[in-house]
């Protein structure tokens, strides 16, 4: 018998929502329409929904040839038999029949936050070597020189296998304790379990407004106060990182502009930097209002992938990523929320996450980073590292 899904998103500010058991689902590998459909036929619910970034494809016409190994679905959408709300109020349910068997799993779910997490006790390997990641950086920037792209988001991926993750949860409030990110979600599907410490919002929608808050822009914390003054600075007067954020800020503009009313687009915030347990980002906030009648799928048809996990222009640095990257990155840099009972929205970009297959054994976590005609290869690589490195140290710690 499979255990029932659970979906928990956590601010990370004392609010956030416990999703248990599953009435209705829609599983794909392609067919953005069906879940339109599904959406529809259950509008006035809590769903819970998963976007790989392999749905691609279907948007642009593209295909993935490289390897996948975790194989999570590319669409998944359901609708939970109950749905808590959690604020600094207290609990309160929010969907479905009073269910002994989900309060007792929101009990022991939350419980293991103050637990002691076992070491994960695996190692990630890299399935690129640094030579190869800084050969591939060379080439992206001819392909700029060339004129075929202005930025390319490039990622790489490590993997632990034979990897046995005896308690995800667990080790989900370890990771949480690690980036203490707002856009963070433990998930568990079947055999899949996401590890999600998101710093970044995809999409929002309330009422007729939408909202995306891309990230480009990466300083690492210091431990002194002083130091790390110094190192926000540093980050929020760069050039080079300002204009990645730029390049991104523009791409997005030009998607909501499909769906926007005329004239509504802006930009509210530009480069902003946000300090996280981990990084210092730069953090722009697009907006617009939507034209009326226009459903969840016709935003994600307009924005996906982000711009920030894609890179400028969009069609042809993906392909230029297809062509580069060694691994197909699945729910990795796309997406994973929650539609509400009144049709608003909100929508994580997955990074800084870990990605798990208890069937294969299988564990990816995966990092990129933006690439532009001014970035030096061997700071791209390091950049890399700092974003991803303490998390994979702290897992094992």
């Amino acid at each position: 018998m499979k255990a029932s899904p659970i979906a928990y998103f956590n601010s990370n500010n004392g609010t956030g929502m416990f999703a248990y058991g599953e009435f209705a689902s829609i599983e794909l590998s392609k067919g953005i329409d069906q879940v339109q459909a599904f959406i529809d036929e259950h509008k006035g619910n809590y769903l819970i929904g998963c976007v790989s970034y392999d749905v691609k494809n279907e948007i642009f016409d593209l295909q993935s040839m490289n390897n996948d190994a975790i194989n999570f679905p590319s669409l998944l959408f359901w609708k939970p038999l109950v749905v808590y709300s959690i604020t600094e109020k207290g609990i309160h349910q929010v969907q479905g029949n009073r269910s002994k068997e989900a309060e007792v799993t929101l009990a022991e779910f939350l419980a293991k936050e103050q637990e002691k997490c076992v070491p994960l006790g695996s190692v990630f390997q890299a399935t690129i070597s640094k030579d190869e990641y800084l050969e591939k950086i060379n080439k992206i920037q001819e392909q700029i020189q060339y004129g075929n792209s202005y930025e390319v988001n490039f990622c790489q991926t490590f993997l632990a296998e034979n990897c046995a993750i005896e308690d995800p949860e667990q080790l989900y409030f370890k990771l949480n304790a690690i980036t203490k990110a707002p856009f963070s979600v433990y998930l568990s599907w079947n055999e899949f379990n996401v590890l999600c410490g998101s710093p970044e919002r995809y999409i929002q929608k309330k009422g007729n407004q939408l909202r995306s808050q891309p990230i480009k822009g990466t300083a690492p914390r210091h431990t002194n106060e002083q130091l790390d003054k110094e190192l926000i600075n540093t980050l929020q007067t760069s050039s080079k990182e300002r204009a990645e954020n730029t390049m991104i800020v523009d791409l997005v503009r030009n998607d909501l502009a499909r769906i926007a009313q005329k004239d509504s687009v802006e930009v509210t915030e530009f480069c902003g930097v946000h300090s996280f347990a981990t990084v210092h980002q730069l953090i722009s906030t697009v907006t617009c209002e939507l034209k009326e009648n226009t459903t969840f799928t016709d935003c994600l048809k307009a924005t996906f992938p982000m711009g920030s996990m894609t890179g400028a222009p969009k069609l042809r640095t993906m392909e230029i990523i297809e062509e580069l990257e060694n691994f197909q990155r699945g729910l990795y840099s796309g997406s994973i929320g929650y539609i509400a009972p009144n049709g608003d929205f909100d929508f994580n970009v997955v990074i800084r996450s870990l990605l798990y297959n208890q069937t294969l054994k299988t564990a990816s976590l995966s990092v990129g980073g933006a690439i532009t005609i001014q970035s030096n290869p061997e700071e791209e690589y390091e950049e890399c590292l700092v974003k991803i490195q303490r998390i994979m140290d702290g897992l094992n710690e």
